[in-house]
């Protein structure tokens, strides 16, 4: 049996503050460290011994992969990092709180952009500090590879180049690998996985630091996938991912009659 399993990263400081995070460097909160550690020891009692990890150029994929080396005793192994693992890039939305933004532009656009297949939100501009072509660490990449905005049909386009070639034919003489990435861009992958629609992709929604696993048999055929952890902790937080979206609502009575506002805090 050969394994590998894929790890969002655990929380950070942006998703605690609910904001598109994409491309940006952004640092795990205390939580999110707490989360790569106790993903790392739910490993280690399952018996998991990584033989090469893989992660993206974002601060909080590598921290996670880190710690869970570090719980694992597995500092020593070879790690690649590659940009091609890069969360999605969310343009001109990158920085701004979901939830105010689903009160600006609704939820269902806010959907749209968060979890639709083909559609993505508008670019940043070309001096924009958000275009990773301003970005010393994508020096090496091709202008013409760096996005200033991305649906999830772009960001499979550049991670699964890497998966095929790189990821994946690592399996032929490795027993069990480690990705951590970001949400999107290991949707990608376990929607080529899963061989998951475009249109059921949109429900799909990754925990954070949660071990997804996925056995092959030796000729590299599927066998079955699954989450490590208790099933209903893992549901609720798949469901907390899904409402990052959602415009915060009061509920006020007066005498018979109830309403719903939305709001901003």
């Amino acid at each position: 049996m050969k394994r590998i399993v894929l790890l969002r990263h655990g929380e950070s400081l942006w998703n605690k503050e609910n904001r598109f995070t994409g491309w940006t460097d952004v640092d795990l909160s205390e939580k999110g460290v707490e989360e790569a550690c106790k993903a790392g020891d739910a490993l280690r009692e399952a018996g998991f011994s990584f033989e090469a990890a893989y992660t993206s150029y974002l601060k909080r994929a590598v921290k996670t992969l880190n710690c869970v080396l570090d719980r694992l005793d597995k500092d020593w192994i070879p790690v690649e990092k590659t940009w091609r693992l890069n969360e999605k890039h969310y343009g001109m939305l990158q920085g701004l709180n979901k939830s105010e933004t689903a009160v600006q532009y609704g939820e269902e656009q806010v959907h749209i952009w968060r979890r639709s297949y083909d559609v993505a939100p508008a670019p940043v501009g070309k001096d924009d500090p958000r275009n990773p072509g301003m970005d010393i660490r994508y020096a090496g990449v091709p202008d013409s590879e760096l996005p200033r905005t991305e649906s999830l049909k772009d960001t499979i386009g550049r991670v699964m180049p890497y998966w095929k070639c790189i990821i994946f034919p690592a399996l032929m003489y490795k027993d069990s690998l480690l990705v951590v990435a970001h949400g999107n861009s290991l949707r990608g992958i376990i929607k080529h996985l899963k061989g998951i629609s475009d249109t059921d992709i949109s429900n799909l929604n990754l925990p954070t630091a949660v071990p997804y696993v996925f056995e092959f048999d030796d000729r590299l055929v599927l066998v079955k996938d699954y989450y490590l952890g208790n099933p209903e902790e893992i549901r609720k937080r798949a469901e907390a991912v899904a409402k990052q979206g959602m415009a915060k609502k009061i509920k006020i009575c007066l005498s018979s009659r109830c309403f719903f506002l939305s709001f901003n805090y």
